[in-house]
């Protein structure tokens, strides 16, 4: 099921080829008079793995306007972090991408404050200022917004689809199978593994509960392994209660699904409730205020994401480089990609639009696209034809990343396909 490095690099998929292709998407599209002179001059300023990957094709003309939604702001929850990276990917493809057909992107930003009602504006707001697009970052009210943007006609896009309409909405776009391939992914590496119970410590908000509820469940009973979901508020500071109640029941790993805070408690009370027992996350559970608070603690955890920002992968070095030069001031770990590969996702999904841009061509471009690099996704490819995950044809791939935490770092970085899982 899971590919380490040394095995993905020995089989079909070499390194060398793994750049190539990157960098072969990353281009497509960008040719033209003085291409070889501009990666010249990309690579003075960027490693010599990276220099096509900066071709320096300027986007000009007028704005393509795409709708950004963050989760940030908050009581509870803020994750400015993605919006940052989001906007360093915008300026990236804007200076060596050529933008959206050759036009500059402009982000129109919204914050949700992860509020129902603030959703309701963002969404609101996006179809009285007409954009082209949406990208949604990070947030679990989904179907509080998906329903009223593609009801204008705008298409909907993500990262990582964490509600039922991002998953299901005609013109929705989910560039992996989101949560629904998290918890696929981490019942697979549990049967791997020959866990028979495992207890799963979830944020209690709608999206995240009723998720686990209706897919996590029924895909660990796939695998043979028993799942008991807890339910954790927002913000909780100490989870001992919760946690010394799981653990009676003698699981064999748990699984934490929430925001920084939960993540927190819930490893610090492991640390010292439950030693020994196997720990899986999702990958805001590395954020680095979680890494910093849990320490050493933090070894040994298995972490499901859509993305690799850690590893030697080009992809990863792509990410860093980008964030490097647009937001030197942001947290690469933690969540923060999430932004970044749901703006340079949707820029690589569209590299072959040309002539008019407006929510129908991207549209159908989304449609059409087939086997586009994921950005930071370790190898990932995603195609948008509604085949890559039963029962959720908004999702482009099945795929995930993984990683083992040692020393505060993600190491052992691999791709985990839960496809058995999936199928009928």
């Amino acid at each position: 099921m899971i590919k380490s490095v040394g095995r993905a690099l020995s089989s079909t998929r070499s390194r060398a080829s793994v750049a190539l292709v990157s960098t072969t998407v990353l281009l497509a599209g960008c040719a033209g008079s003085g291409g070889s002179a501009t990666a010249t001059a990309g690579s003075a300023r960027t490693p010599a793995a990276l220099a096509g990957a900066f071709p320096g094709k300027k986007a000009t003309g007028t704005p393509v306007r795409i709708g950004l939604i963050t989760n940030e702001g908050g009581a509870t929850t803020s994750q400015p972090e993605t919006r940052e990276s989001a906007q360093a990917a915008m300026k990236y493809a804007n200076a060596d991408l050529g933008g959206i057909a050759g036009r500059p992107i402009e982000l129109v930003i919204c914050k949700t404050k992860e509020e129902p009602a603030t959703a309701r504006d963002c969404a609101n707001r996006m179809v009285e200022q007409k954009v082209d697009a949406v990208v949604l970052t990070s947030s679990g009210l989904g179907d509080s917004m998906v329903p009223i943007v593609t009801g204008a006609g705008i298409p909907w896009t993500t990262s990582i689809a964490a509600s039922n309409s991002e998953g299901t909405t005609a013109n929705a776009f989910s560039w992996t199978g989101g949560f629904p391939t998290t918890m696929t992914s981490m019942a697979a590496y549990a049967k791997e593994k020959g866990y028979k119970k495992v207890a799963a410590f979830v944020i209690d908000v709608p999206a995240a509960v009723s998720g686990v509820e209706a897919i996590g469940k029924p895909v660990f009973a796939k695998a043979g392994v028993g799942l008991q979901i807890v339910t954790m508020a927002a913000g909780t500071p100490d989870a001992s209660p919760q946690v010394s109640a799981a653990l009676r029941n003698k699981p064999d790993a748990v699984a934490v699904v929430g925001e920084s805070t939960v993540c927190t408690s819930v490893l610090q009370a492991m640390g010292t409730l439950g030693a020994g027992v196997a720990r899986m996350s999702v990958q805001s559970c590395v954020a680095p205020e979680v890494v910093d608070a849990v320490g050493p603690g933090m070894d040994g955890l298995q972490v499901f994401s859509s993305f690799d920002v850690a590893g030697d992968d080009i992809e990863a070095q792509l990410y860093r480089q980008v964030m490097k030069e647009y937001s030197p001031g942001t947290p690469t770990q933690g969540y923060a990609a999430i932004g970044y590969q749901g703006v340079l996702g949707l820029v690589r999904a569209l590299h072959g639009l040309t002539g008019t841009v407006s929510p129908k061509t991207i549209t159908a471009a989304l449609h059409s696209a087939r086997n586009v690099v994921l950005p930071a996704g370790h190898g990932i490819t995603f195609t948008c034809d509604a085949k890559a995950v039963p029962g959720l044809p908004s999702a482009c791939s099945a795929k995930e990343v993984t990683g083992t935490m040692s020393g505060g770092k993600l190491e052992k970085m691999g791709v985990v396909d839960p496809g058995p899982l999936f199928a009928r």
